[in-house]
Formats: C-alpha cells, structure tokens, sequence
C-alpha cells in the first residue's frame, strides 16, 4: 500500500484541485465532455439535476483551472462550446471510475446509512 498523504504545501495545493474536480458537478461535466464538445444547454439537459448557476459556475471554475476550454463563435444566436482541454481528458479515466463506482454501490451505501441512521436514533434519541 502506498505512503500516507503528506502535510506539505504541494499536498495542501493538491488538496485544493481534488476539491474542484471532485466535487459532484465538476465530476459528471467532466465525464460529459469526455464523449466530447457539448453546448450549455446540452449539459444543463444531460446532467440531472443540476442548475443553469450551478453549471455556470462549475464550467467557470473548471476553464479557470485549465480542465475545460470555452469557445465562442461569432455567430446569431450566439454559440458556445465547451470541451476538454488536453489536461481535463487526462482526468477523464479516474472521474468515470469514481463515478461508476458510486452508482454502483449505491444500495450498499444506501443499506449502510439506514443501518447507521437507525442506530445513532437509538443511542442518541
């Protein structure tokens, strides 16, 4: 098994990226767009749950981190596009793992929580 995680500053600044693309929005834009370039409305449509602010924001954070690229066209209506960057498809792999892992245990963890949740009411009311 590997090392522990270390308390230096790089692994506080690693600490700091896992937090953008691990979160639960930056995860499934980046599998989305890792079928490919896909408009706003596009992903606003094939992400459940997830609200015009919230997209905008996580696509403006994941462009500003060097994950998504943002591409204008001159054009009436306007028209965005939004892909991977060659460093967001390097992310690609390991956020459909976590992704797949999720919904796949999602009865086990499910069972967990209810076990726990019944519990911790009768111990503590």
């Amino acid at each position: 098994m590997g090392a522990p995680f270390s308390h230096t500053p790089a692994a506080c600044r690693a600490r700091e990226i896992l937090d953008r693309v691990g979160d639960k929005w930056s995860l499934y834009v980046i599998s989305q767009l890792g079928v490919g370039t896909k408009r706003f409305t596009e992903l606003k449509r094939e992400i459940d749950g997830i609200s015009q602010r919230m997209l905008t924001v996580t696509l403006r954070e994941l462009e500003r981190d060097g994950i998504v690229s943002r591409t204008m066209y001159p054009v009436m209506p306007p028209r965005v596009d939004y892909a991977l960057t060659p460093l967001g498809h390097t992310l690609v792999e390991a956020v459909r793992g976590l992704v797949g892992w999720a919904e796949e245990h999602l009865d086990e963890i499910d069972a967990a929580r209810t076990t726990y949740d019944t519990r911790a009411e009768q111990v503590f009311g």
